[in-house]
């Protein structure tokens, strides 16, 4: 099977994903012809990405979601305004999908939530089939709770689900726990990194952290300021400074690294980020408690769903007491160690049902032969 993966390139997660199942094809006799990520202005495709596949990797400009003026929260007015005059490049960034996926050779376009792959399906009608990845496509499965507040931001955001999953064969939907399918939505294990089963856990003395939105960091700069003894490395997607801003002796802020990245959380004493999808489920396999600090709706969903199985505890700031205090009667959760262990059987069996019937007698030919 040769597979052509299309990326929404904002925050880590969907990347993180696209390693991972890269390398779970690779290592079954498939292929990864090419890799699309969606680019923007504000952000930056990091090294760790480009360092961790094997498929040439090309982009495309897509929408994102602009952070408020205080770059903490996501502003939707802004966005939506933003990347309404883009149109014009957005046209030409489908017309670009369409073509690779013609070019390409692929026999199935793996879609990261990238939501110009879904239009590209809806206006230009591909005739690869479309599987559409991310725990977002939980949030659509009739059996998934949502939180109680917000009611418009969470139709508005499976509205935008539906969009990306245009035409699309199937969903599976990332979660922290099995699920009954739900029509075109199936429920998959997390797909986490082969690096994050190798890691050596300890207890160390410090809190790790992972912001998505750059404004955080005033608010972490401020506890710090009151608690100086407890030590903090935060992780952020401030591009141009240093790899390393040291504040003092018990402050750092990195450059996003994924590699440190899961180093760091093995060895932490517990994990406070804003409620990103993948390191949420790094931090329940690697058994340390968390603080989630939603940045928009999604992210509220995740913290939602993740109290709910026992992760962490949710907050409207970076109060790291509250995480200290929960840390001291925390458990890790074995259920989940083990769903996640069994996602790449799961994931095997839903993707290989794509296979064109050729491939699928050549594959039985050569196991026969071998």
């Amino acid at each position: 099977m040769k597979a052509l993966f299309i990326v929404q390139g904002e925050g880590r997660g969907h990347l993180t994903q696209a390693i991972s199942l890269e390398k779970l094809l690779r290592d079954n006799g498939h292929e990864v012809v090419e890799i699309l990520v969606g680019k923007s202005e504000t952000r930056r495709l990091p090294g760790f990405f480009h360092r961790s596949v094997h498929a040439p990797v090309k982009q495309f400009l897509s929408p994102n979601f602009l952070p408020s003026r205080a770059k903490t929260y996501m502003n939707l007015p802004r966005s939506v305004f933003y990347n309404m005059l883009r149109l014009p490049e957005y046209v030409e960034s489908m017309c670009y999908i369409n073509q690779r996926i013609q070019e390409s050779g692929a026999d199935i376009v793996i879609n990261f939530y990238e939501l110009l792959t879904g239009l590209t399906y809806f206006f230009f009608r591909p005739s690869v089939p479309q599987i559409c990845l991310g725990h977002q496509y939980l949030f659509l499965h009739k059996d998934f709770e949502l939180p109680k507040q917000n009611r418009c931001s969470l139709f508005l955001m499976n509205v935008f689900s539906r969009l990306t999953s245009l035409r699309a064969k199937c969903r599976l939907a990332l979660s922290f726990r099995s699920m009954p399918k739900d029509g075109k939505t199936h429920v998959v294990p997390p797909l986490l990194r082969e690096d994050v089963f190798t890691q050596e856990v300890s207890s160390g003395n410090y809190i790790h952290g992972y912001m998505l939105n750059v404004g955080f960091a005033e608010n972490v700069c401020q506890w710090h300021n009151e608690h100086p003894e407890v030590p903090l490395r935060f992780f952020w997607d401030s591009w141009g400074e240093e790899p390393v801003k040291k504040v003092d002796d018990t402050l750092s802020f990195y450059q996003l690294d994924d590699v440190e990245f899961l180093r760091q959380m093995a060895g932490c004493k517990a994990y406070a980020s804003t409620a990103g999808f993948e390191s949420v489920c790094e931090a329940m396999y690697l058994g340390k408690p968390l603080l989630m600090v939603p940045a928009h709706i999604e992210q509220e969903c995740n913290a939602f769903d993740a109290v709910k199985n026992g992760a962490g505890i949710v907050s409207t700031d970076f109060n790291l007491d509250h995480l200290l205090a929960f840390a001291e009667n925390y458990r890790p959760n074995p259920d989940f160690v083990r769903w996640v262990q069994s996602s790449r059987y799961v994931m095997l069996d839903e993707l290989e049902q794509f296979i064109p019937q050729n491939q699928i007698h050549h594959m039985y030919m050569v196991e026969e032969f071998v």
